[in-house]
């Protein structure tokens, strides 16, 4: 099957994530164009856009980039479908499992922090709505 290559400026727009970035990415072993160009344009696919996506989605979280390695690494096999005898396969599925619950523990970390952000924000407008100074919500 032949999927649509894209250029780097469209994955950027796509992804939210500035041409240094996917290039740093790549640098790192993370995600590497499918195609390059006849004139050595970096070239990517759907799947690319995907795997950029995961990345994105675990920066915020805080993970490192050798964890992301690890993680895309685990899904990939697991994707491919090689034949994986059943423990192999397990341990694969735990490296899942173990991100999965650190993604968890982050994401309650993030929630405890935003909500102690809009109680700031709520608090710095109530001042200044008892100062009387023009309103301006967050």
């Amino acid at each position: 099957m032949d999927e649509k290559h894209m250029q780097i400026g469209e994955v950027a727009a796509r992804t939210e994530l500035s041409l240094r970035t996917i290039r740093h990415y790549e640098e790192a072993g993370l995600v590497i164009p499918s195609a390059r160009s006849q004139g050595g344009f970096r070239l990517y696919t759907e799947t690319d856009v995907a795997r950029l996506m995961v990345i994105r989605r675990m920066k915020p979280l805080g993970f490192t980039l050798e964890q992301m390695r690890d993680l895309l690494d685990a899904t990939d096999r697991l994707d491919a479908g090689a034949a994986l005898d059943g423990g192999e396969r397990e341990a694969l599925l735990e490296r899942v499992r173990a991100y999965r619950q650190i993604a968890s523990e982050q994401v309650d970390k993030l929630r405890v922090q935003l909500a102690r952000a809009e109680d700031f924000a709520a608090t710095l407008s109530a001042r200044l709505d008892q100062e009387g100074a023009p309103a301006t919500r967050v």
